[in-house]
């Protein structure tokens, strides 16, 4: 992977110095303008094509052609330049070519590095990884900056191509040692695609809606800074391989300044100053390199100037940026920054060609009014700066408040006057152990050397779980020498921290790891045993080399024979991890087990596993309440790909009813457009209690991704299906009631007390399956309109004050328009009536069924519970003119319809 990006990045520094001095060369800066909007334009395009063509087709197969197309351009273009055939609509279209593979190339790489590697391994190695594109960068403007003026431009594009080439090898070897290791599960659910719409989450958070403006004030600048940048160059070098050699020479330069910077000064001028300055650095150093060169216009000013945007942007900049989604969600910063990173990176800089259009082309503006203009925008950023510097440091103060204990509220106040960072400081040297446990966790998003010594200092902390989530911390810090005490550590027995070090102490082994793990594997005691089987299971996935010599398979079935020694929940895990499925009969008895600490770890291993034996079994333990979180998680845990087997298990009944009722809270815990697409197809189900989970779910995925979209016509069309079957339960409900009060007025004597107490049960479920219909109406009803604001009209309406329901019924009169208010209205305004006297009754304005057409209706239902409340009544009632209905079950599959039928046979024959 290393050498894959240094490939990728080596070629973009030779081709974008050689195709940006052509372009200047042939067509001059004044054209930048109008090829900015036109890379804008093409890359927001390619963008949402891209993502299309990713859900479509495999990545291998994307990558490749994309590797193929490349060449083939770059093969075209070095041939173009060699005949002598270029011209202005082939120097634009390679110039939007190179800003295209940028973006693309970069893309693809870190896709496919998150399907090669899991969370844990990615933490470890994405540093170590990313130098190789820092590596490239310079490799690659160095070469094009020496060779550029002695064989030409064209050769230059050849020897790209050629290094492009070696990429091939490079992927059909990752792909053969890693992803084709990785079953369809594993691949689909590390290919994770963003759904929903990231703008409206920006737009929602002013936090990161001035993280946007800031970043698209900073690409603005960026962008005139380096028009002008090219602009001198091009008029003071006029030799197209004396212009690439210099932008090359200079892009490798800001490389290496911005890598020293990284590596010697990005730490402690952040550590030091903190967020706020370290962001203002970057603008500060253009404003005074903008009035530096109206004072003094020359190339080496405007050098300077480039150069405090290349080496700050990707040093101190960059560092100061990852700091600031710090405070945010997890789940946030991913479905956002990306986002943030490409499409306003894309309309910043076609704003910045249309600017540049108006000033240069139709005012005719010179260098002078590009950097008044850069001045002035340079101050509106350094203002995002401080408002997004305040928003920063209010997340994070909430943030912190929420960890706390109520009894500990002074704690936020502590960070209040403080920077962050030294906010930061301050709860790892006296917060509560919420509070600790937090800051660790944010801390492991971002693995900040600077707090290396104060994570140090945690593993003296009395709890236990602190302890943990600092060796934690420490093993993604990657500290270069041991500086804990490893046996004291592993001494206190306990699962989760005796882990953490095992890793930390691994993670230091350099070339004596099969020392340690012959060492370890073989201790007294047995948590340390397990502990070191587990982590060999982990280190060697995907290494077989590992898993032979030091015997896994073998320390595996040793271990499972020692029936003295009880199973430990890590030896569950290390079966899920390691992949011998002859060892997984010992996962699937587990799963039995009546010891709760086994069959969750029972639980998580078959999660771990990812392997489709284990679906059936885990879906059998949804029903209990104790471990129903755990099952969620773990298949969940199986990715995307176990979406449509979920939806095939409920439809086609191959699990029980009790099981299909909470495949809708597992499809729900993917919250993406996949599980809204399954739930929806369990919609239609025929089982009611089914429809209300699906329901349910949808509205709880609306609730907490308000960006995803659902299909409003699909909506509508159900709340419509969902109106028809509420008036048909309301029409049979008030059957029962006339009929039930027109009992009541008879004498004791005419009607039964087994007749009544069979009427009253009937009336009770139709009134529960009432309910549950409201439910759903207006639970579909918030996935079309304010979720929150039709959420109060549904309490409203089950309000048993009477003001609160016509108000409630008001604004519905008010929120609902055309058939759907024609249709709901007249159920919601009956529903809120009380039926219990003749005046009730009397207002009744549908047609009512008769107690013939009622049980017709009801007994068509496909639900038993409904059918066998109306056969038992039947029974009680022994009217003949009811036997048709009920010898229609009498032949029935389902045993116990059956059974009533036959029995108020009996008693009607008997009557």
């Amino acid at each position: 992977m290393f050498f894959y990006i240094f490939l990728i990045i080596s070629v973009l520094l030779i081709i974008k110095p050689t195709i940006n001095a052509l372009f200047l060369s042939e067509l001059g800066a004044e054209k930048l303008s109008i090829a900015y909007v036109l890379v804008a334009l093409t890359a927001v395009l390619s963008s949402l094509f891209y993502t299309r063509v990713l859900a479509k087709f495999g990545l291998n197969h994307i990558i490749k052609t994309t590797l193929t197309t490349s060449i083939i351009v770059l093969v075209a273009l070095g041939s173009l330049l060699k005949l002598g055939l270029m011209n202005t609509y082939l120097l634009f279209f390679f110039y939007i070519w190179v800003a295209i593979y940028a973006v693309l190339s970069a893309s693809q790489f870190w896709v496919l590095a998150n399907l090669v590697f899991n969370v844990r391994d990615a933490k470890r190695l994405f540093g170590f990884i990313g130098s190789g594109a820092i590596l490239g960068g310079i490799f690659g403007g160095y070469l094009t900056s020496i060779f550029a003026p002695l064989f030409g431009n064209e050769i230059m594009i050849f020897i790209a191509a050629l290094l492009l080439m070696g990429c091939f090898p490079l992927l059909r070897f990752i792909w053969r040692l890693r992803v084709n290791k990785l079953d369809e599960f594993k691949q689909k659910k590390r290919i994770s695609l963003t759904d929903g719409h990231p703008y409206k989450l920006i737009k929602k958070s002013r936090h990161l809606t001035y993280m946007a403006l800031t970043v698209a004030v900073g690409v603005l600048v960026a962008k005139l800074v380096d028009y002008l940048f090219s602009d001198f160059a091009a008029k003071s070098i006029e030799d197209p391989e004396e212009l690439t050699s210099f932008l090359a020479f200079w892009f490798s330069s800001f490389n290496l300044l911005s890598l020293a910077v990284q590596l010697f000064l990005t730490h402690r001028i952040v550590g030091i100053w903190g967020v706020g300055f370290s962001l203002l650095l970057l603008p500060l150093g253009i404003l005074f390199g903008a009035v530096f060169f109206l004072i003094l216009p020359e190339l080496s000013a405007i050098v300077a100037i480039k150069a405090m945007d290349g080496v700050l942007k990707q040093s101190i900049n960059k560092s100061a940026s990852e700091l600031l989604v710090l405070p945010l969600p997890f789940e946030l910063k991913s479905r956002t920054k990306s986002f943030i990173d490409v499409v306003v990176d894309s309309i910043a800089t076609g704003f910045a060609g249309l600017l540049l259009i108006f000033f240069v082309s139709a005012l005719d503006l010179g260098t002078t009014s590009i950097t008044l203009l850069i001045i002035g925008l340079v101050l509106v950023w350094i203002f995002f700066v401080g408002v997004l510097r305040k928003e920063y440091y209010a997340t994070f103060r909430k943030n912190l408040e929420n960890a706390s204990d109520k009894t500990t509220g002074n704690s936020a106040e502590k960070v209040k006057k403080v920077s962050v960072v030294e906010g930061m400081k301050s709860v790892f040297s006296s917060g509560t152990e919420e509070q600790l446990l937090f800051m660790l966790n944010k801390l492991m998003e971002i693995n900040d050397r600077r707090f290396l010594d104060d994570v140090i200092r945690l593993l003296d902390h009395p709890s236990l779980k602190v302890k943990a989530a600092a060796m934690r911390n420490l093993y993604f810090l990657n500290s270069a020498t041991m500086v804990v005490n490893i046996n004291e550590l592993l001494g206190y027995g306990d699962e989760e921290l005796t882990l953490a070090t095992f890793e930390y102490l691994l993670l230091h082994s350099d070339q004596n790891e099969e020392y340690i793990f012959d060492q370890f594997l073989d201790a007294e005691s047995p948590l340390i045993r397990d502990t070191a089987l587990y982590c060999l299971a982990l280190e060697s996935a995907g290494n077989m080399t590992l898993k032979s010599r030091h015997d896994l398979a073998g320390r595996l079935e040793k271990r499972l024979a020692q029936k003295e020694t009880p199973l430990n929940p890590l030896v569950l895990k290390t079966i899920g991890t390691a992949g011998y499925s002859h060892y997984y009969p010992v996962i699937m008895e587990s799963l039995e087990s009546k010891n709760e600490t086994l069959k969750q770890a029972a639980i998580i291993a078959a999660g771990i596993s990812m392997r489709p034996m284990f679906i059936n079994k885990l879906l059998h333990l949804l029903p209990q309440k104790a471990t129903r979180p755990l099952v969620v998680e773990a298949l969940n845990n199986y990715g995307p790909g176990i979406l449509p087997i979920l939806v095939s298990h409920v439809k086609n009944r191959t699990v029980s009813l009790d099981i299909c009722r909470f495949v809708p809270v597992v499809i729900k815990s993917f919250m993406s457009k996949e599980a809204v697409h399954s739930l929806f197809l369990l919609f239609d189900d025929v089982d009611l209690s089914i429809r209300l989970e699906v329901v349910r779910a949808l509205s709880d995925i609306r609730k907490e991704r308000p960006t995803l979209r659902f299909n409003r016509f699909k909506i509508v069309a159900k709340i419509f299906e969902e109106c028809k079957l509420y008036h048909q339960t309301l029409s049979a409900m008030h059957t029962q009631i006339i009929i039930s009060y027109r009992n009541r007025k008879k004498s004791g004597a005419t009607v039964n007390s087994e007749e009544r107490e069979a009427r009253a049960s009937l009336l009770e479920l139709l009134e529960r399956r009432l309910d549950s219909g409201l439910e759903r109406i207006f639970k579909l009803l918030g996935l079309k309109y304010v979720q929150e604001d039709v959420q109060n009209a549904y309490l409203g309406l089950l309000s048993p004050k009477e003001e609160s329901r016509n108000k409630a019924i008001e604004f519905l009169d008010n929120l609902l328009t055309g058939n759907l208010k024609q249709k709901l209205l007249p159920i919601i305004e009956e529903a809120t009536m009380d039926f219990s006297s003749e005046e009730s009754i009397q207002k009744i304005k549908h047609a009512i069924p008769s107690e013939m057409e009622c049980f017709e209706q009801l007994l068509q239902v496909p639900d038993v519970n409904l059918r066998l409340a109306v056969i038992y009544l039947i029974g009680k009632q022994k009217d003949s003119r009811f036997k048709p209905l009920l010898e229609r079950f009498e032949t029935d599959d389902n045993p116990k319809l059956k059974d009533f039928a036959q029995k108020a046979l009996e008693e009607i024959s008997l009557s």
